[in-house]
Formats: C-alpha cells, structure tokens, sequence
C-alpha cells in the first residue's frame, strides 16, 4: 500500500504541476503561484479537519492550525516574493506528513493514505518550483530573458 500511495502521490502533483506549469506561462506567473499556494492551503488545511473529524484533544487541533498558519504564511510570501519560499513551505510539509502523521501520534486520526501520498506530492511540487524557476522556465519574461541572457555572456 505504501508504493501505491507514494505513485499516487506523484501522479496528482504532476497534475498539479502541469496545472501550474500552463498557467504560468499562458495566463500569467500570478496565476501558477496561486493555484500553488491554494493546493497548500488544502494540503495543511485537511490536517485540520482530520483532528476536528476525529475529536482530537484541542491541543491537536491548536497545533494544525499553527501548521496553517506557519506554512500559509510562507506560501502567501511565495505568492508575491521569492518562489523559493513556496517551495521551502511544500518541502516542510513532508515532516508534517510522515514523521508526525504516519509515523508519529498524529497516525491516530490522520488517514495513512493522506500521509504517504502527500511525501511524493510535496517533494515533487517543490522540485517543480525550485527547478523551474532557477532555470527561468516559469516567471516574469523579463526574468527568463535575462536567465537567458546571462548564459549566453
């Protein structure tokens, strides 16, 4: 079941990213780093309502909600600043996920699908990130051209 969970994992953030991908490109920067930022918003936000569902203790539920707000906020100065910082709130989710909620106390009401999917989901939307926007795949066309510009000097 873990394999199986970690391919789907990576298959719906490859959809994701091809998802971003265009609408970086043919929409606009904003638009890619916002569907981005909501899929993270959903992502830390299901924690929640698993803690809510399951009636765990309210320290539980006070500490999803700090992880809202931590990797929200993280993902929200990735919106308009550096994508690295949205990157960096995807790749600290992954502790979130498997040490805390798969391996750890949070596996009482957490659903070990959610937890081991998310592994490859978070690691492969924040390579996309990294990746895409160091070789100026993604971003302003001022940002690409001077990318470009400055591999051909």
């Amino acid at each position: 079941m873990f394999t199986r969970y970690l391919i789907g994992g990576a298959i719906n953030g490859a959809v994701l990213i091809i998802a971003a991908f265009l609408l970086s490109r043919f929409a606009g920067d904003r638009y890619g780093r916002a569907l981005l930022v909501i899929f993270l918003f959903v992502a830390v936000g299901a924690y929640v309502g698993f803690a809510v569902g399951a009636e765990a203790s309210g320290l539980w539920q006070l500490a999803q909600i700090g992880h809202v707000l931590v990797l929200g906020a993280m993902g929200l100065l990735g919106l308009r600043g550096s994508p690295y910082w949205l990157a960096a709130a995807w790749a600290l989710h992954v502790l979130w996920d498997y040490p805390l909620h798969y391996l750890g106390p949070g596996h009482a009401f957490a659903p070990e699908s959610w937890a081991v999917s998310c592994i490859s989901f978070d690691l492969l939307v924040a390579a996309y990130i990294v990746i895409a926007y160091r070789l100026g795949l993604v971003g302003s066309r001022d940002a690409a051209l001077h990318v470009l510009a400055s591999r051909m000097t």
